[in-house]
């Protein structure tokens, strides 16, 4: 347990750091002071400021899965859950990026190594997504042919508008129930909802 903690320690520190000078300009040494631990200890953890940067995203990654993972066990129908882990998933990812300050930058330009610490939490969203589907699919709401294929299809799709989605390019010009209904008819009309109405 005292072992997670530090671990944990170390990485809250470093993404302090980061957040508030950027990855470039802060240290191993800074990261060890922020934390009040020693740099042995550092160095225990973590063999380099890139391993820790990859740690920080992972703990973000996760906070999102725990998210998701509430939207999934709400009592809602399969059409409310699907639209609430998609919105879930962007503004979550959102949050993070600009809570993060100048970590916003190294994610966006770093989006290759980020990708090495995203394999994990793909899997669990692909997971999520399958979960709901099926569940639409056994009620009858969804007529999906390949759940697997559409719950693959629908994480790439979210990864594409992932930095257009942060940066606010999409649907900045329209008012949220316009963005709404046409993400809902997207959704819905992909998915041959039965009925789009029916909640």
């Amino acid at each position: 347990m005292a072992t997670s903690k530090t671990k944990r320690q170390l990485i809250d520190a470093a993404r302090k750091l980061f957040a508030r000078k950027g990855v470039e300009r802060t240290t191993m040494n800074d990261i060890a002071k922020e934390s009040q631990k020693g740099r042995r200890t550092l160095y225990t953890y973590f063999t380099s400021k890139e391993d820790l940067f990859l740690a920080v995203v992972e703990t973000e990654l996760d906070v999102l899965i725990e998210k998701m993972k509430e939207v999934t066990s709400r009592p809602i129908s399969p059409e409310r859950k699907i639209i609430e882990l998609i919105y879930t998933r962007l503004e979550v990812v959102k949050e993070v990026v600009d809570r993060n300050g100048t970590l916003r930058a190294n994610f966006f330009r770093d989006i290759w190594t980020v990708e090495k610490v995203r394999k994990k939490f793909d899997a669990e969203e692909f997971k999520l997504f399958r979960e709901v589907l099926n569940e639409g699919k056994e009620a009858a709401v969804f007529d999906i042919d390949n759940v697997d294929l559409t719950a693959t299809l629908i994480h790439y799709c979210l990864k594409g508008i992932e930095v257009p989605y942060i940066r606010g390019t999409i649907g900045g010009n329209l008012d949220t129930e316009t963005v709404n209904d046409n993400v809902v008819s997207i959704i819905f009309g992909a998915l041959h909802k039965k009925d789009i109405h029916k909640n």
